[in-house]
């Protein structure tokens, strides 16, 4: 069982001209340090750590760690001082399970140029011209379901986020095998990086046999070839699109060269990955919080009356779907899709008064944060009302968003921040807000059960968060 140690260190900062001390420290057991704990419960293992203060060191699966609970200390790490901390090894060796060469785990100027060659395919005028296909997609998908039919919540919206991104930054239609490949992959890697099976990596001896390493090295490499495919036709295609399928495909470095096929595959497993998973969960989370509360739905409802009467949402709506939009932050505060952002200081830095030596996996908690009482009033209720004003917007009719003046810019940072934040923010909160209103201008939602049971992995999952559909509209329409 894991004991707590509140002694504190007072050696001084090497090379800062500090005294500060070491951060209060969570102890385990030899060698093993705190994983156990972390694999039997990790949010109670959160909660714990949270109770000893701002920053909190421990050591877990080999790695020193120091888990960040304070807004201000995030700002540091991700804004203000962002060129004194990378990546780390803890990400990067995470990173080589995936896709390295993916702009997530990329550093320095690979990843300045990475970025610079992907962003226009994330310019607000590119991403209103996906609205059509998100809105299209989602009705397509209500419109399968039938009246008081259970659906698992969480098969069907990765379904639909997979749907969108092949159609829109792929420009491709994902036959029915091809999408078994990716979420198969997502689920493998999952899997594999569930704080218990880091665990149990931790004490085996690699020759152990592993079944889950061993899906996990199928389904990737599945995935892999899924990719070579796909670019190598686009490559051999003489149409010249400009999907980020074909940007990464025909893409040409100054000297003329192109891209090697690992970073271009690298590229779309990230995407495919990243940008199909989280969307998955976070709408799912989204619709099974909107089942289990009777009054944000009426509101909501009043809102998509006021703003779309009876017609399907468009981009030309959302600055008025504030409500929505409301809607989608308090799920994403509630159940982030990751749940932490990690970096690792190049030399010894003091964060919220405490010296965390060089090396340290620093740990800013999203999920962690973004429930802290501090922050916010009644931190573990969904309550959309929390975002906005509380009179009329201008038109009588719709509310508007408000940000709370005394409340810390980084107590709320779902997706990342600074120079790093999520290149497709904007595509997300775009989708999510345009499925969500699509999906509840069709039909309601009954929880099949009362509890809901997240599971940590890459990503914060919901598992099958079932529901029963009613108040069917017409096919085709509201």
């Amino acid at each position: 069982m894991t004991e707590t140690d509140s002694l504190r260190s007072s050696d001084a900062a090497e090379g800062t001209g500090t005294n500060a001390e070491r951060p209060p420290r969570l102890r385990g057991i030899p060698l093993l340090g705190t994983t156990l704990s972390i694999a039997r419960d990790p949010f109670g293992f959160l909660r714990s750590a949270r109770a000893r203060g701002d920053v909190v060191a421990y050591e877990a699966y080999g790695t020193e760690f120091a888990l960040v609970f304070e807004p201000a200390a995030v700002e540091t790490v991700l804004v203000s001082r962002a060129d004194e901390f990378r990546k780390g090894e803890f990400e990067t060796d995470f990173g080589e399970l995936i896709a390295p060469d993916g702009i997530l785990f990329t550093e320095g100027k690979r990843w300045r140029r990475q970025r610079q060659l992907l962003q226009s395919s994330f310019t607000p005028d590119r991403i209103r011209s996906y609205a059509d296909a998100m809105v299209d997609e989602a009705a397509a998908l209500v419109d399968d379901w039938d009246e008081g039919e259970t659906v698992a919540l969480r098969d069907a919206m990765s379904t639909y986020a997979l749907r969108v991104l092949t159609r829109t930054l792929f420009d491709l239609p994902l036959e029915s095998d091809r999408a078994a490949v990716v979420t198969r992959a997502a689920d493998a890697v999952n899997d594999y990086a569930s704080p218990g099976r880091l665990a149990l990596g931790s004490i085996l001896p690699s020759w152990f046999p592993d079944r889950v390493e061993r899906e996990y090295e199928a389904a990737m490499a599945d995935l892999e070839s899924l990719v070579d495919d796909l670019v190598a036709q686009r490559r051999a295609s003489e149409a010249a699109g400009d999907d980020l399928l074909s940007l990464l495909a025909r893409a040409e470095y100054p000297d003329g060269s192109r891209l090697p096929p690992e970073a271009v595959r690298d590229q779309l497993i990230t995407f495919l990955f990243a940008g199909h998973e989280t969307t998955a969960t976070s709408l799912a989370f989204t619709c099974w919080l909107l089942a289990g509360d009777s009054a944000v739905r009426a509101e909501l409802d009043r809102e998509l009356e006021a703003v779309c009467g009876g017609r399907e949402p468009t981009v030309e709506d959302l600055d008025r779907l504030a409500y929505t939009e409301a809607v989608v932050r308090e799920a994403l505060r509630l159940y982030p899709p990751a749940t932490g952002v990690y970096r690792e200081p190049k030399s010894d830095v003091v964060l919220s008064g405490y010296r965390v030596p060089a090396g340290t996996t620093l740990q800013l908690s999203i999920y962690g944060i973004q429930r802290d009482g501090r922050w916010w009033t009644d931190p573990g209720t969904f309550r959309p009302e929390r975002w906005l004003a509380d009179d009329e917007g201008d038109d009588g009719r719709c509310r508007r968003l408000e940000s709370d003046p005394d409340r810390p810019e980084y107590a709320y940072f779902p997706f990342s921040g600074g120079p790093r934040h999520c290149l497709g923010m904007r595509f997300a909160m775009t989708e999510l807000q345009l499925a969500l209103a699509t999906i509840a201008g069709r039909v309601e939602f009954d929880r099949v059960a009362d509890s809901l049971e997240p599971s940590l992995g890459v990503t914060l999952d919901p598992g099958p968060t079932e529901v029963r559909v009613r108040n069917r509209r017409e096919k085709g329409g509201r």
